[in-house]
């Protein structure tokens, strides 16, 4: 496999070829013909209903690299009428999938988590392309992922109901767990793969169908997970995705359609999220900021310190202790406040 020589888009598209599964390259996800071919780059598709198609909207996105600012691929903001029909493709294969026997989703999920695997590389590729990570950050970024699939894979029991005898006399209570329906994922700029594979394994493998928005500015993962999801065994229209900014996020949140919603992000937008998605009628997981206890000893180097400080604002953590007089003899780099 090659490194990111050539241009970034190409790399984007790239996915190495597994003898044993046949897997191609993505070009289902992002458009090169004429008439698929924005001004600067080519564009992201919209997943619907198995398929991967063009947008109608005449509004765009530029995905830019964060380490060049090149154009890589031109993203579509999502029309209302697009959006709709991902969720009616969603709720149109909701019946078959949640009757689907839990072996058969699990073994989706085995055949999910070894294209993964094969294809580390090439989805490492693209978060570094398209967030900015360093390759083997990026690597961490799927395996991260890749462990939640492999964790669905192990996810029948803890689909299992409860059945308590002679509660009353005469009376047993009995329990049972079942899939929602129809649920969307809201997805952060800063974990490209990781964040769509905490929330796609799981919602599936539970019999649920899907409707995700990844970041508009690294969609590349998640369109390349949703193929090799695809491939691994997932029926059309158990999984959609569509792209776009606030209004998408809305959409999300009114239709009525879409039972629960999952989001990771920022305190601003999570408890928006929350609050409008509660308000319908929704369940709502908001999974916002993050806080990480950080304590400098004497003993510690300064210069590793302020590289863990700074390290800290790539990772969505905040510091909440340190200790300053570790500073007192090491120079600050003038974007850092002396304390």
């Amino acid at each position: 496999m090659r490194g990111l020589g050539g241009s970034a888009a190409a790399s984007l598209l790239r996915l190495r070829h597994n003898p044993l599964t046949d897997l191609v390259t993505p070009s289902r996800c992002l458009a090169s013909s004429a008439h698929g071919l924005a001004e600067t780059g080519p564009t992201v598709k919209l997943l619907i209903g198995g398929d991967f198609v063009e947008s109608k909207t005449t509004r765009w996105i530029d995905v830019k690299s964060p380490a060049t600012q090149e154009v890589l691929s031109r993203l579509p903001l999502t029309t209302m009428s697009e959006f709709n029909g991902a969720v009616e493709s969603a709720k149109a294969a909701f019946p078959k999938w949640r009757d689907t026997p839990i072996p058969t989703r699990t073994r989706v999920m085995l055949k999910y988590q070894e294209l993964i695997r094969d294809n580390m590389d090439s989805l490492a590729e693209s978060v570094t392309a398209e967030q900015g990570k360093t390759l083997s950050d990026a690597k961490g970024d799927v395996f991260r992922g890749l462990e939640v699939v492999e964790a669905a894979c192990g996810i029948a029991p803890f689909l299992m109901g409860e059945v308590l005898e002679n509660v009353a006399s005469g009376i047993d209570c009995k329990s049972v767990r079942q899939p929602l329906g129809v649920v969307g994922g809201i997805c952060p700029f800063n974990f490209p793969a990781m964040v769509p594979l905490w929330m796609i394994p799981m919602a599936v493998t539970s019999g649920n169908t899907m409707v995700l928005k990844p970041s508009e500015r690294d969609p590349g993962a998640a369109m390349m997970l949703a193929d090799l999801a695809q491939q691994a065994g997932l029926p059309k229209g158990v999984l959609n995705i569509v792209h776009g900014t606030h209004d998408v996020v809305n959409y999300m949140l009114d239709h009525p359609d879409i039972k629960a919603i999952s989001f990771v992000g920022s305190d601003q937008a999570g408890r928006y999220i929350y609050s409008r998605g509660c308000a319908n009628g929704k369940r709502v997981q908001s999974n916002m900021g993050a806080k990480v206890s950080h304590a400098s000893f004497c003993c510690c180097q300064a210069r590793i310190c302020v590289l863990t400080f700074l390290l800290c604002f790539c990772a969505c953590v905040a510091i909440a202790l340190s200790f300053p007089n570790l500073f007192s003899s090491y120079q600050l780099p003038n974007h850092v406040e002396r304390p």
